[in-house]
């Protein structure tokens, strides 16, 4: 499993029409994001912001080889998102959103543990490698490149911790919100470790 992000991850973004999704899209891929594709069912064959869309995962990845999984559904609807996307062959998958049964967190880590795959979330704003590569919702111009690695329970205090490092001249490797629900996909102790053995951090 890893929480590193590049260019080289190829993202799929599941919700991709709805309106997060579609911010996403738009900020994700200017900070230099790789987006590949787009999982809506129902809505396959058409496009946002030129990221074809197709109805399932599989579809997806046959198509685009896409890696990563950036989830913008409903709290109801991410537990079958996260394990499709799992199932599926993503090794990375980010869902934000909150008030997720804690039943279905559970299940979720789980699948994630048993396939060798990374989920973070939920109740989080993602994860950024400054420089290279975002998935979420954090604002950009609070992160600067660098060594630092960052892990944080709270969104709003991760960007503020950030900004100020960034105005030290203190740089970043890569920053995780860890989420502050009570089951989190990746612990702050799994993220340590996988920041430490991080050759950059």
């Amino acid at each position: 499993m890893s929480i590193l992000l590049d260019q080289r991850n190829r993202v799929l973004v599941q919700g991709i029409t709805g309106q997060m999704g579609q911010f996403f899209v738009d900020d994700a891929s200017r900070y230099g994001t790789r987006i590949v594709a787009g999982v809506s069912p129902g809505r396959g064959g058409t496009d946002v912001a030129g990221v074809p869309v197709f109805d399932a995962v599989a579809a997806a990845r046959d198509a685009t080889g896409a890696d990563t999984a950036m989830i913008f559904v409903p709290p109801s609807s991410v537990r079958g998102a996260a394990i499709e996307a799992i199932e599926g062959g993503c090794k990375l998958v980010v869902a934000t959103a909150d008030e997720l049964p804690v039943r279905d967190a559970i299940a979720i880590r789980a699948v994630a543990l048993a396939h060798g795959a990374a989920f973070v979330g939920p109740n989080t704003p993602g994860l950024i490698s400054p420089g290279k590569a975002k998935m979420g919702f954090m604002p950009s111009f609070c992160y600067l490149p660098g060594r630092v690695g960052v892990i944080s329970r709270s969104g709003s205090l991760s960007y503020e911790a950030c900004k100020r490092l960034t105005l030290s001249g203190i740089g970043q490797s890569t920053v995780v919100g860890i989420g502050g629900d009570p089951v989190k996909g990746t612990t702050a102790a799994e993220a340590l470790a996988l920041l430490h053995a991080d050759g950059d951090t």
